[in-house]
């Protein structure tokens, strides 16, 4: 039962960490009366296909490894197991509208 909830604690750090963090170094956004009024060029395609959040991405790629492992767990945990399972897929929900975003 320590298992469960260490990793619902893990998980749930490491993906305030990756949402936090992007976040705060991207800084302020200019405003709307800053962008010049000439038509710019449109910019070249980038050379290889980066994913456009790839902390967003790994964190994805952990939540739904760490479900994995809770949906294939032995025991139910007196409801703690599902009640994680239902948490992770709240958090994957929210990570898939960040990654949907610019």
């Amino acid at each position: 039962m320590k298992q469960i909830g260490f990793l619902t604690l893990l998980i749930t750090a490491t993906l305030l960490c990756a949402l936090a963090f992007p976040a705060a170094a991207a800084g302020p956004k200019p405003s709307a009366s800053a962008l010049p009024v000439a038509a710019a060029a449109p910019a070249p395609a980038p050379a290889a296909a980066m994913p456009v959040h790839p902390h967003i991405d790994e964190a994805l790629e952990a939540m739904h490894a760490a479900k994995h492992h809770l949906e294939s767990a032995a025991h139910d945990y007196d409801g703690h197991r599902i009640k994680a399972i239902e948490h992770l897929n709240a958090a994957i929900h929210e990570a898939e509208i960040c990654m949907s975003m610019p």
